[in-house]
């Protein structure tokens, strides 16, 4: 593993991100991932929940005062739970025009100055790579797409974080059979090339690949649909943290915990920490 620099009397923070799938089902493992990880600032997608059923005191008595959340009945939903202030960011974009609560940003107060940060999760995709045969792979590369041109508007990113779940495995190893897996959605060139575009946009730095050389395997999503995941290990990486160049320099370390694949009632994603002098 890779050592960053140390930045002399300036605080970590530890900022996770997770697909929860569902915070109402899955509330009680939180308990468990503070514990593992003890994030300062936790980003969390596919919560499924309105926003008025929310279980806002609940997540505050796991160590989160400042809490914020956008979400639907059913289905996606982000939340940021911090122990840092923040102010909510209300004028960013809505994607594609759909409303349909899949970007939170906020302006953490963060050590050293502001950090912004951007919990996103980007739609799946459905099944078929055609933007033609399959509308849900054309609103993903259309989401997508409007990210990396607004990133590109605004120029490289300045004291920022971006997570969540991308819903792209861009490296050969970020997905356990690169052959096999170029005609999936999720690792299809198009989708990688879609993503890394975005990246450009921002000039932003993959944090976990900071840590983890790309020749290595790195996963944070196993499906459902494996009898035994763990034997099979047939993981993709759909879970990053991305950050500005000015932040790159204070990474301390980073945490992929895979344990959490095994919880009872667990999501199909695990969470992800990441180490910031900033």
């Amino acid at each position: 593993m890779r050592k960053a620099k140390t930045a002399a009397a300036r605080k970590p923070i530890r900022v996770a991100t997770w697909n929860i799938n569902s915070v109402r089902l899955r509330r009680p493992l939180l308990a468990e991932l503070v514990r593992a990880l003890d994030p300062d600032v936790l980003c969390l997608q596919e919560t499924k929940c309105p926003d008025e059923l929310f279980p806002m005191e609940d997540l505050r008595a796991f160590g989160f005062p400042h809490v914020a959340h956008r979400g639907m009945k059913g289905y996606n939903g982000v939340a940021v739970l911090s122990r840092l202030p923040f102010e909510v960011r209300h004028d960013d974009p809505d994607w594609c025009g759909k409303g349909d609560c899949r970007h939170l940003g906020v302006d953490l107060d963060a050590p050293g100055g502001p950090i912004e940060l951007h919990n996103f999760y980007v739609p799946a995709g459905g099944d078929v790579p055609d933007r033609d045969a399959n509308p849900k792979f054309a609103h993903k590369l259309d989401f997508v797409s409007e990210a990396a041109a607004w990133n590109a508007a605004r120029g490289p990113a300045r004291r920022s974080v971006l997570v969540g779940d991308l819903n792209i495995a861009p490296l050969e190893h970020d997905v356990w059979s690169h052959r096999q897996m170029l005609d999936v959605v999720s690792h299809t060139p198009v989708e990688v090339e879609a993503l890394g575009r975005w990246q450009r946009a921002g000039a932003w730095h993959d944090a976990l690949r900071y840590f983890v050389p790309a020749d290595r395997k790195l996963y944070t999503w196993w499906s459902y649909r494996a009898r035994d995941w763990e034997a099979s290990d047939r993981g993709r990486r759909l879970d990053h943290v991305w950050v500005s160049g000015d932040l790159a320099g204070g990474l301390v370390r980073h945490e992929v915990l895979k344990a959490a694949r095994g919880w009872e009632r667990a999501s199909d994603h695990v969470p992800v920490m990441v180490e910031i002098a900033p």
